[in-house]
């Protein structure tokens, strides 16, 4: 089946977005009465249902390429393709985005490319094989095992591993959808900085590093006191637009690694591949609207208990912490935020898919 670009913008999810908006969790959205078993994660391309072809509209520029670039990982592969579903569906040119694909040998590539190509015959993408040692002597303990995986940390790494023709990009996590065309988020001016990201100078930017952290002069002052005449402010790396062609002039891959090894020797952080980050670029970087990562959806990352939208308007949902919405919806205890997610399953067998399949 063939979709006509101008189609896009009329799934029926904004409606129940819209909806979502104004209800409290009590009156959370439920599924059809299905009961199953939660299900094993999926690891062939029978799994999932073929995805409909987008084409794009009259006005589309076809040299106008976007690049996104995401991890695969058969633990996120659902997640993953429901991501890219997302981001197809609601663009007005499909056709112009390109996406590259990061994963590490050990983790059954052959399979999970297999799963990719049936589920997206029209998809032109590239692999890129990430090596998992390049980083795994620098990876500390963090809060939740997920967060020390390798290829979590693959995102600091694209300026080594993508093509030189490949400038910038935008990095999504595979726990992410869009429903807004992702092209106006690869439209923003970043400004000359390296990275554009939505910022939450609210936050308790404190908390994200240990108070023998705090305590150091020598490290808070190296790390944001010479850096910017700004505050440093959170930002959340599953969603990055991302000059790779500046990341590479300014050595930014030693600059977050630095971190890692000080992390090593002294532990100023808890959190996987986010606060070396922090410690570089916060305060640095271009403030995108922050409609572009209603982040926080998992809950946090001890027991990723229920989170509510944010008020405001939304362009991508991102289900980050410890919940994922394909283990809730499966596992019978599903959020209100996760039937957001359930229209964008090709999962053939899963309780989200047969729930919303017409």
């Amino acid at each position: 089946m063939v979709i006509s670009s101008s189609l896009h913008h009329h799934h029926p999810l904004l409606t129940l977005l819209s909806f979502t908006l104004l209800i409290t969790p009590a009156t959370a959205i439920r599924v059809s009465a299905v009961i199953r078993d939660p299900l094993p994660t999926p690891s062939s391309s029978s799994s999932f249902r073929e995805a409909p072809a987008f084409r794009n509209n009259d006005n589309c520029d076809p040299s106008a390429f976007i690049n996104v670039v995401m991890t695969l990982d058969t633990n996120y592969l659902r997640g993953t393709i429901a991501a890219v579903l997302s981001i197809l569906q609601h663009t007005s040119c499909p056709e112009n985005l390109h996406f590259h694909f990061l994963s590490t040998p050990s983790k059954r590539p052959s399979e999970n490319l297999s799963v990719i190509r049936s589920v997206f015959p029209y998809l032109p993408f590239r692999t890129y094989p990430f090596d998992a040692d390049l980083v795994r002597a620098r990876i500390s303990r963090s809060v939740r095992q997920a967060l020390d995986q390798p290829l979590n940390y693959a995102r600091i790494y694209l300026a080594d591993i993508l093509p030189l023709d490949v400038r910038r990009v935008i990095y999504l996590d595979s726990d992410t959808v869009l429903v807004d065309d992702i092209a106006q988020l690869w439209e923003v001016d970043l400004e000359g900085r390296v990275v554009g990201a939505p910022e939450y100078c609210h936050a308790n930017f404190t908390k994200y590093f240990t108070d023998a952290f705090w305590r150091d002069p020598v490290l808070s002052k190296k790390a944001f006191h010479a850096r910017s005449k700004r505050a440093p402010c959170y930002f959340n790396t599953g969603v990055m637009v991302m000059d790779v062609e500046r990341w590479r002039r300014g050595g930014y891959t030693a600059r977050v690694e630095e971190w890692m090894v000080v992390q090593k020797r002294k532990r100023i952080y808890h959190l996987g591949s986010l606060p070396p980050f922090l410690l570089v670029l916060a305060g640095d970087i271009k403030a995108v609207d922050h409609r572009w990562n209603q982040h926080g959806l998992g809950g946090d990352n001890i027991e990723g208990r229920c989170r509510s939208l944010h008020p405001g308007p939304v362009s991508l949902l991102h289900w980050s912490g410890k919940g994922k919405p394909w283990l809730r919806l499966d596992s019978r205890r599903p959020c209100a935020v996760d039937h957001l997610w359930a229209p964008y399953d090709l999962y053939r067998s899963s309780v989200s898919s047969l729930a919303f399949e017409e």
